[in-house]
């Protein structure tokens, strides 16, 4: 539609008059948070809190596996690192910070 008035909290169709909101803005920066509760960002270095086996493959990552410098990712697993040599993707639950 080119035909929009834009106030400041909504829109109006300038054609038959309807109004709606706004869409909010995502100000708000995505927090992560180990298994303990602390915040985790990029670069942090992280220790797995139990075993892991690894889909696809026979190995299994064991409990206190350490990973430098990780990176957050959105998804479902949110860290991206590499333990062992393998890059593997974690959720946060199952790590705490080092």
């Amino acid at each position: 539609m080119t035909e929009v008035l834009d106030h400041a909290d909504r829109w109006e169709c300038v054609t038959c008059g309807h109004e709606w909101e706004r869409a909010p803005q995502a100000t708000e920066a995505r927090v992560v948070k180990d298994a303990h509760g602390i915040v985790l960002v990029d670069g942090d270095s992280i220790t797995l809190i139990k075993d892991l086996k690894l889909r696809g493959a026979s190995q299994i990552l064991k409990g206190g596996t350490k990973a430098k410098s990780i990176r957050l990712v959105d998804g479902d697993h949110e860290i991206s690192c590499k333990m062992d040599g393998s890059a593997v993707y974690l959720k946060a639950s199952l790590v705490k910070k080092a």
